[in-house]
C-alpha cells in the first residue's frame, strides 16, 4: 500500500522496526522495546484514533534499565526492568519491575510488579505519567504531533474525553497522590516482598463504530509439527496474527473478515482482503463468504468519477473519514482506485465454492458475481484495446492503482517512470482468471449468456496479451511489467509475473520463461520486487527491489500449479530462513538483501507489523508445499506435497474443507497419510 512521503526536516511517516505491536483489532498499542509510550508512534490506538500517547512507569530513585521487552502473543507482552541503584550489594540487580501488558478491543490492561529479590528493606516510590492527544491515526502516520488534551482528575485515576469519546485511565490500588498526568504510589518493599498495581485504560465512543472487533473460528487451530522448528513458529505466530486483525461487518456481525494491517491498516481493503481470505481457504473458510458479502454490500451501483466508483466494481478501502496521504492525495472515505479488486472477488467466490462454501451462500451472491462480470466486460478496459488499465482521473487519488501502488513502482530498465493509463501484467492474468471462473460459476447455477462473453473475453485478452505484452533482452522472452499510455511495453524484470503462473494465461513454455525470470529475482529471502540490474533498483525500495512476503507466497504458489514445484519450495524455505530475524511476525516487506551477502534481510523501517497478507501468505506456502487442492462439488480433495522440499517428518492438522478437518501426515520414507474429511475422496500422490 502506498508509504506516505517524508519531509526533509525528518518529520514523516514513523520507523517501526523496534517497535512492539500488540493488536486485537481495532485496537492496537506501539511502544518501543521498554515498554513506555514516548509519544512520536507510541500509543495505544482504537478505532483509528490514539486514546495514550504517553504512558511511563519511573521509580522516584534509583535508574531504570531495561533488560527485556518481546511479544507473548498477537495482544500480549512482559517488559522487564531493573532499578539499579536501589538495595544492590556488589553487582547484582535487587529491584526488578516486570510490566504485563494484554490488550482487548478497546482496553488497554497493564500490571506492575515490582520485586525486592536483595537483603535488605528497600523504598522505591514509583510514579505513572500518562496523557494523550486523541489524535488520528493518519497525522500520526505523516508525523504530525498532535496537541495534548488536558485530563480530568478521577477518583481512580485519570479521564480524557472529545465529544464522542472517553478515555479512563483507572488505577488498582489508586495512587497516593495525583496531579496533573502523574500518579504516584509510596513503595517500600522487604526482601522477598512485592508490590503490583494494575492500570486500565478504557475507550468508550458514543459514535457507531465502522466494523466491530472479531474472534477467530472456534475450533482447533493450524499447527505443523515438522523436522523444522522454524516453520512450526512461524506457522503459529502467523495464525495468532490473523485471529488478531479480524473484525465484524455491522451490517451482520456474523461475517468476518481480516483487516489489512497493524498499525495503518486496521479496516477492510478490497484486494488485502480478498487475497488474504483465498490464502486461508484451507484453513479458515468462513473468512471467504464473510469478505465476499462484506464487499458485495459496498459493491459499486453508479459512476462517480470522485471516489472512482463504478457499477459492480469492489472497492480499494473504507474509513470513517478522508484520508490524506501527506503528498497532496486524499482518498475519500469509500474509495474504489483499485483495478484488480473485483477481479479477485470472483476469482475468491469461484475457489471458495470449488473449497466447499456452502450453495445456497454462492448462490445468494450470484447478483454481486453478475454485477461483478458485467464490470468486467463494460468499464475496465476504457480505451477498448482488450487490456484492463487504470488512471487517477481526479489527480487526488492513487496514481498506480494495482497492488504496488506507489507512486515510482511502475518504471522502465532506466528509471523513467511510466506514465498512464497503465495496463499491469498480472491484471491481464487476472481477468483471465476471474472471466473463466465466473463463467464456470454462472454455468454450474444455470446462467450461459453471461457466461459466453466471459469465455470469449477470456480467449481475446490470451491472445492479445501473447501479442503485446511478451518483449525479448539479452537473456529470452519475457512479459512486460505493463503496457504505459502510449500502448509500449515497461520493460522492467518484477516480481509481478509470478502472479501470471497458473491462472491460465500462458501455456507451458511460456510458464518455463517466466519460471526462469524469477530465479533471477530470487534472493534467497524470497523475490525481489524489481531486477537488480534496473537503473531503478534500491534494496530498501518500497516496490523496487524490497522483498515482500506475500507476493513471493502468490508466485509459489503459482509455480506449484503451474508445475515447478521445486522452484516453488525453494522460495517458500526462503521466506522461513527470512522469519527467523523477525521473531516468527513477518513484516509487510523487508529488504532486498541477497542471502549470499547477509544471514539475515535487513528490516524496512516503516513496514507494518503484522500485516494480514505477510500472515496468510505462510498459509499459501504452506498449501504450495503440501500440493493442496480441493473439489468440493466435484467430491475430491488432493495431496500431492513436493516431499524433497519439505522437512519431514511432517504433521499438519486444522485444515478444514467442506465443514470437515483434514488432517495430513508425511514420514519420514515420504509416504503420505490423511483423512477423508466427510464423503470426499482424498487422492493422495508424491510431487
Amino acid at each position: 500500500m502506498e508509504p506516505s512521503d517524508s519531509d526533509q526536516d525528518g518529520t514523516g511517516q514513523p520507523y517501526l522496526h523496534e517497535a512492539r505491536v500488540l493488536v486485537r483489532a481495532p485496537s492496537l498499542v506501539l511502544s518501543g522495546p521498554d515498554g513506555d509510550l514516548h509519544t512520536g508512534v507510541d500509543g495505544f490506538f482504537h478505532a483509528d484514533i490514539r486514546a495514550l500517547s504517553v504512558l511511563r512507569v519511573t521509580p522516584a530513585v534509583g535508574v531504570l534499565a531495561p533488560i527485556q521487552g518481546e511479544l507473548t502473543g498477537a495482544d500480549e507482552a512482559v517488559f522487564r526492568a531493573v532499578v539499579r541503584g536501589v538495595g544492590q550489594h556488589g553487582a547484582d540487580p535487587a529491584v526488578l519491575l516486570t510490566r504485563w501488558r494484554s490488550l482487548r478491543p478497546g482496553v488497554l490492561t497493564e500490571r506492575l510488579e515490582l520485586r525486592n529479590g536483595g537483603r535488605e528493606r528497600v523504598r522505591c516510590p514509583m510514579t505513572v505519567t500518562a496523557g494523550t492527544d486523541l489524535a488520528g491515526m493518519q497525522p500520526v502516520k505523516l508525523g504530525q504531533p498532535g496537541t495534548p488534551v488536558t485530563p480530568r482528575p478521577h477518583p481512580e485515576g485519570l479521564e480524557w474525553s472529545q465529544p464522542d469519546r472517553t478515555v479512563r485511565l483507572s488505577s488498582e490500588p489508586k495512587p497516593d497522590s495525583a496531579d496533573d498526568a502523574t500518579l504516584r504510589y509510596e513503595v517500600e518493599l522487604a526482601p522477598g516482598e512485592t508490590w503490583t498495581c494494575t492500570l486500565t485504560c478504557t475507550v468508550t465512543e458514543q459514535r457507531a463504530p465502522l466494523f466491530y472487533p472479531a474472534d477467530p473460528p472456534a475450533r482447533p487451530p493450524l499447527r505443523v509439527q515438522c523436522g523444522d522448528d522454524r516453520f512450526s513458529r512461524l506457522i503459529e505466530r502467523s495464525m495468532s496474527d490473523l485471529g488478531a486483525l479480524l473484525l465484524a461487518d455491522p451490517e451482520n456481525r456474523g461475517d468476518v473478515f481480516v483487516a489489512a494491517g497493524a498499525p495503518w491498516f486496521l479496516t477492510l481493503f478490497g484486494r488485502d482482503s480478498l487475497w488474504v481470505a483465498r490464502m486461508l481457504l484451507p484453513v479458515w473458510p468462513e473468512i471467504a463468504a464473510g469478505t465476499l458479502r462484506t464487499l458485495a454490500r459496498r459493491q459499486g451501483l453508479v459512476v462517480d468519477a470522485e471516489t472512482e466508483e463504478q457499477p459492480g466494481k469492489i472497492l480499494h478501502e473504507i474509513r470513517s473519514g478522508a484520508l490524506p496521504l501527506g503528498d497532496g492525495a486524499v482518498l475519500p472515505p469509500r474509495y474504489y482506485g483499485s483495478i484488480d479488486s473485483t477481479l479477485l472477488w470472483v476469482i475468491l467466490l469461484h475457489d471458495a465454492w470449488r473449497w466447499g462454501m456452502p450453495l445456497t451462500q454462492v448462490q445468494a451472491l450470484l447478483p454481486a458475481l453478475r454485477a461483478a462480470c458485467s464490470w468486467l466486460l463494460e468499464f475496465a478496459d476504457p480505451d477498448g484495446d482488450g487490456f484492463l488499465e487504470y488512471i487517477d482521473q481526479t489527480g487526488r487519488g492513487l496514481a498506480n492503482q494495482g497492488w504496488k501502488d506507489s507512486g515510482d513502482s511502475i518504471q522502465f530498465r532506466d528509471g523513467r517512470l511510466a506514465k498512464p493509463p497503465i495496463a499491469l501484467c498480472e491484471v491481464q492474468a487476472y481477468a483471465y482468471e476471474a472471466a473463466l471462473a465466473g463463467a464456470t460459476v454462472l454455468r454450474a447455477f444455470g446462467t450461459s449468456q453471461l457466461a459466453d462473453r466471459l469465455e470469449e473475453r477470456a480467449a481475446k485478452l490470451r491472445s492479445a496479451f501473447r501479442s503485446a505484452f511478451w518483449i525479448r533482452d539479452a537473456a529470452g522472452p519475457y512479459p512486460a511489467v505493463a503496457l504505459d499510455g502510449g500502448k509500449h511495453p515497461v520493460d522492467t524484470v518484477t516480481s509481478n509475473l509470478g502472479h501470471l503462473l497458473g491462472t491460465g494465461l500462458l501455456d507451458r513454455a511460456e510458464s518455463a520463461m517466466v519460471a526462469g525470470r524469477l530465479a533471477g529475482l530470487d534472493a534467497g529471502f524470497g523475490l525481489r520486487t524489481l531486477a537488480a540490474d534496473s537503473a531503478g533498483f534500491n534494496p530498501l525500495g518500497y516496490h523496487t527491489g524490497s522483498i515482500w512476503p506475500h507476493d513471493t507466497a502468490i508466485a509459489a504458489f503459482g509455480l506449484r500449479r503451474a508445475g515447478f514445484g521445486e522452484q516453488a519450495a525453494r522460495l517458500a524455505h526462503g521466506v522461513i530462513a527470512a522469519s527467523v530475524g523477525f521473531d516468527a511476525r513477518l513484516p509487510e516487506l523487508y529488504a532486498g538483501d541477497s542471502a549470499d551477502r547477509l544471514p539475515q534481510p535487513a528490516p524496512y523501517p516503516a513496514a507494518c507489523r503484522p500485516q494480514a497478507w505477510a500472515a496468510g501468505g505462510v498459509v499459501m506456502l504452506l498449501q504450495a508445499l503440501l500440493g493442496l487442492t480441493a473439489d468440493v462439488p466435484g467430491g475430491v480433495v488432493r495431496v500431492k506435497p513436493m516431499v524433497n522440499g519439505l522437512p519431514l517428518p511432517l504433521r499438519v492438522e486444522g485444515l478444514w474443507i467442506a465443514g470437515q478437518p483434514l488432517r495430513v501426515a508425511i514420514d519420514a520414507d515420504g509416504s503420505v497419510s490423511a483423512d477423508s474429511p466427510g464423503k470426499l475422496r482424498v487422492v493422495r500422490e508424491v510431487g
